[in-house]
């Protein structure tokens, strides 16, 4: 390829944008969109040559840090201002509107709002903030709620300065005298890890650069375990070792993990006894774990990692306990194997395999064992006692909800703290008796405005697929409704990696349906909602049921008289924002707007690049499309490659320059590519922050300026 030519001469062909109006009309045909010049380039694999003409978005992150961009660096940054000029001229007659939403979100939140404490070797611990403020308070009492507060860390006070920030990892040493903890700037999850004296209040010199940010402590108090990136791929790859006081230029590579479709990390037992290296893919697994007390001894391994097994370790007295999918469990089952010899020979079963409830988790006490089920779509727990008294579930009292267990640190107690939501209840904190079965709520998240659950109604509805398959749908909206299909409705959901999408409470959600929008779940196969076998129907050479799952959904919602065409709206972001390109691009006609929140669009160029982030360990959850096979049915589907001469939604496109996970040029060249051959005239707007990545704006209130945004793109298209 001609460099001159691919360069532009630095230059960039996009049309001017013509602001005509700030009315708070709408604007549909008196603005011109950005076009983006195209520079043909050709990829040739198992005789197929697909041509991307925009493949010249792309830009490293040494370019994006330059302090003296080269000229694609300009050309390509030009392209994104212009896209964001145009969102903004288009959306500019909502200004107002979006500051209204915006004001109503926020204005929900407790702004001093703290979490419930618990208690971990002899101190409270909580977080917190204070009235106008982004960031959170790190405290903790000791030995008593009514101690002094010690202020851990105040990330208000850290951020100051900064565009982004994100706080992670918080982790005190054992002596409960210093803390260690990650700090991200970038918004590209590439942590440096920092200490601090919590009896002094100085911070030591020791910083860590380029780790998760999840600093785990041996039991001697001087000793840090970390996970390093590889700095082009993001992939956790290296476990470190660093004592405090030397430079950690030196800290000593304790493992590496070569398989480049594995990634790496450390984390420790409940029990405090045990370091545990972590090593993952999508479907193998491997565990090595060394006493605490020994942070210089060598790990030993549990179980060399094999293909198709899965296995996690909890650890209690003598056994470490194994939640599996050993012997075709797919499901997943509980079994036991002694510390002293911790090998497959002698696990044996604690909870066996069921084919209609999938283990998703457990937590260990000292009389208890507690586990988290999915049964029926629904999460469960599961009260088992140790000494064979009968065991029992909590009644959570609603059709749909979420249930999970929360933090539980301390082993010899009868209390099970729980977090418990729906799509009517907000956010709840339990502590549950396990031996007398008395539940006392904690803290029922505030919503200020004078928010009355009894004003909204949740149900759970059954679609059908063409195969017979009957795939759930989470559903809420204002009391009363007609369904006459008038009613908007904004359809949500992910399906890819397993992850379930549960039916949860959200403040901000409150500003589409006291507008008389309807809020829907399709829990589409790909998730784990119906068990695993859910999950697998829905990934590699079955991936398209994802989204003829969803297609199924938003049709039953409008045959039931929920909604209409001209009024569904549907949301997804990251693989969700996959889902969304994918249901655009198969049937159109079913919706009025579509919402992709950093979507994954351009399937098969990413996961043919190895230097990509993600790309090496996700080849088992959608196929490596080096072989042919893979190739064709992943073309068959990748949104950016599928895009067509057709009439497409009114669509909003968000991305952030940062993004670690898919990267922002991935939905600029979709939206690029939508502008060139969209055969109607609606709206398609980008919009990209050029100071976050994947997760948004940092911060608990300056990102709902998205939401904002969002919000009114949809609410504009209903007036």
């Amino acid at each position: 390829m001609n460099k001159r030519n691919f360069l532009g001469g630095a230059s960039i062909m996009v049309a001017v944008i013509l602001f005509l109006s700030c009315s708070r009309t709408k604007q549909t045909n008196k603005m011109k969109p950005p076009i983006a010049e195209k520079v043909k380039k050709e990829l040739t694999l198992h005789d197929d040559t697909r041509i991307d003409n925009y493949f010249w978005m792309r830009l490293t992150d040494e370019q994006k840090n330059a302090e003296e961009p080269d000229d694609q660096t300009k050309k390509v940054l030009d392209y994104l201002k212009a896209e964001n000029a145009y969102k903004n001229a288009v959306m500019k007659h909502t200004e107002d509107f979006q500051q209204e939403l915006y004001n109503e979100i926020v204005g929900r939140i407790k702004q001093d709002d703290e979490s419930v404490p618990y208690l971990d070797n002899g101190y409270y611990y909580y977080t917190r903030y204070e009235e106008g403020n982004e960031y959170p308070l790190y405290c903790r009492k000791k030995g008593a709620l009514e101690a002094e507060e010690e202020i851990m860390l105040n990330v208000n006070d850290l951020a100051e300065g900064y565009e982004y920030f994100h706080a992670t990892g918080i982790s005190v040493s054992p002596d409960n005298k210093l803390l260690a903890y990650g700090i991200d700037t970038i918004s590209r999850r590439r942590y440096t890890i920092y200490f601090k004296n919590l009896e002094t209040g100085e911070l030591l010199d020791d910083q860590i650069p380029n780790t998760t940010g999840g600093p785990v402590w041996a039991n001697d108090n001087e000793t840090v375990f970390y996970t390093v990136k590889n700095l082009e791929t993001l992939r956790s790859e290296w476990i470190k070792k660093h004592k405090l006081g030397i430079d950690p230029a030196g800290d000593k590579e304790v493992f590496h993990e070569a398989d480049e479709e594995f990634s790496v990390g450390i984390g420790k037992s409940k029990s405090k006894k045990f370091l545990l290296i972590y090593s993952r893919q999508t479907l193998s697994s491997e565990v090595r774990f060394l006493d605490a007390n020994n942070p210089d001894g060598e790990f030993c391994i549990i179980q060399p990692r094999e293909k198709d097994l899965e296995y996690g370790i909890n650890h209690y007295g003598d056994y470490f306990y194994i939640r599996t999918n050993k012997d075709g469990a797919k499901n997943f089952k509980l079994m036991k194997t002694p510390v002293d010899d911790p090998g497959m020979e002698n696990w044996v079963d604690v909870i066996p395999h069921r084919d209609d409830v999938l283990l998703q988790s457990v937590e260990i006490f000292s009389d208890y064992l507690v586990l988290n089920e999915r049964i029926n779509g629904l999460l469960n727990l599961r009260i088992i006692p140790w000494d064979d008294s009968p065991e029992h579930y909590i009644d959570f009292g609603e059709e749909t909800y979420t249930a999970r267990i929360s933090v539980n640190p301390e082993f010899d107690t009868k209390i099970l703290r729980y977090g418990y939501s729906s799509l009517t209840t907000p956010y709840s904190t339990f502590d549950y008796n396990m031996e007398t079965r008395e539940k006392a709520l904690m803290k029922e998240e505030e919503v200020l405005g004078g928010f009355d659950k009894n004003n909204y109604e949740t149900k759970r509805l059954w679609a059908t697929a063409d195969d017979g398959t009957k795939v759930p749908i989470s559903l809420v909206y204002r009391k009363p409704i007609d369904l006459d299909g008038t009613n908007p409705l904004l359809l949500s959901a992910y399906g890819s990696y397993g992850y379930s999408r549960d039916p949860y409470f959200s403040s901000d959600r409150l500003s589409l349906l006291d507008r008389g929008f309807v809020f829907a779940i399709a829990h589409i196969r790909g998730g784990s909602e119906m068990g695993r076998w859910w999950y697998e129907d829905g990934k590699l050479l079955k991936k398209k049921n994802t989204f003829t799952d969803f297609n199924y959904c938003a049709e039953y919602l409008i045959k039931t008289g929920y909604t209409s065409p001209d009024k569904l709206f549907a949301i997804g972001g990251s693989a969700g924002g996959l889902l969304m390109g994918a249901i655009v691009n198969m049937q159109p006609e079913l919706y009025k707007g579509v919402v992709a929140a950093v979507p994954w669009v351009d399937v098969v160029t990413t996961m043919l690049d190895e230097s990509i982030p993600l790309t090496t360990g996700e080849f088992d959850e959608w196929g490596d499309p080096k072989e042919k096979e893979y190739y064709d049915y992943i073309l068959s589907y990748s949104p950016y490659d599928n895009v067509t001469a057709q009439k497409y939604p009114n669509m909003l496109v968000t991305t952030g320059l940062w993004d670690s996970q898919v990267q922002y040029w991935e939905p600029a060249k979709w939206v690029a590519k939508l502008r060139d051959k969209k055969t109607d005239d609606n709206r398609l707007l980008l919009h990209i922050n050029m100071e976050a990545g994947h997760g948004g704006a940092s911060g608990r209130f300056k990102r709902y300026k998205e939401t904002a945004l969002e919000y009114a793109f949809m609410l504009d298209l209903v007036k």
